[in-house]
């Protein structure tokens, strides 16, 4: 009888450890496929479709705008990768920076886009998703673009603006600098892991909390200027 008791004690606990087992592997995939879904132009042409672009602020970002109308390297090439409605874009290419290029894969953000802007070159749109784009620039612009990419894929991110510049080129944006209350995207984060992101990969030029933010961002986002060195930092991507 004490044999019998002990078995079934074990297929019991055996049956809870695979219970335990199959409820992990689900709460996994859900939050793969959460991923995923964040990842898919279906969901993004939808938000521009509901006009459910919240992170949108319907002009160029003034602490963007400030920084290109300090330069003057106007044959420059330029990215702006996850445009959406293009509002850097269209600013950078109205004052002279014709080598402006936008990149999206959401068709409803690419078509808005040109309806709005009928005069862009068709050849400087990409309709094309960022982790799968070549390309050689000058300068890529981040602007809410990192926001919506889950943390599992930021260092992919971080690799790939290291791979679209060209030596001496320059990362240049706004990145949030502190935490959401809500499930993303958008998607916060800490200085502390940007610098564990970009720090090893460029030479820091500027990296600290914008000053000339729009009023509802104040002190809330960092501008930063990474610049791409000749050499890969400690051999990391040659």
């Amino acid at each position: 009888m004490l044999c019998f008791i002990q078995i079934k004690a074990r297929l019991i606990s055996q049956n809870l450890q695979t219970n335990n087992f199959i409820f992990a592997k689900k709460q996994q995939n859900m939050s793969e496929q959460k991923e995923d879904h964040f990842l898919s132009k279906k969901y993004w042409s939808r938000q521009y479709d509901n006009n459910r672009t919240g992170w949108d602020i319907g002009y160029v970002s003034p602490p963007i705008k400030e920084y290109f109308d300090q330069r003057m390297d106007r044959a420059a090439k330029i990215l702006v990768p996850g445009a959406g409605n293009g509002w850097e874009v269209e600013y950078l290419y109205k004052n002279g920076w014709h080598n402006t290029y936008l990149l999206d894969f959401a068709p409803a953000a690419v078509q808005k886009f040109s309806q709005r802007f009928p005069d862009f070159p068709n050849q400087h749109i990409l309709e094309e998703n960022f982790f799968d784009h070549q390309g050689t620039y000058d300068y890529v612009v981040e602007q809410t673009f990192f926001s919506s990419i889950p943390r599992t894929i930021r260092p992919e991110y971080a690799r790939q603006i290291f791979q679209l510049l060209k030596p001496g080129g320059k990362f240049v944006g706004l990145l949030f600098n502190h935490e959401f209350n809500y499930p993303g995207p958008p998607f916060g984060g800490t200085t502390e892991e940007y610098k564990t992101l970009f720090f090893s990969l460029f030479n820091v030029k500027y990296f600290t909390t914008a000053f000339n933010s729009i009023k509802p961002r104040k002190d809330r986002e960092l501008f930063i200027i990474l610049e791409k060195p000749n050499r890969s930092k400690n051999n990391f991507l040659t």
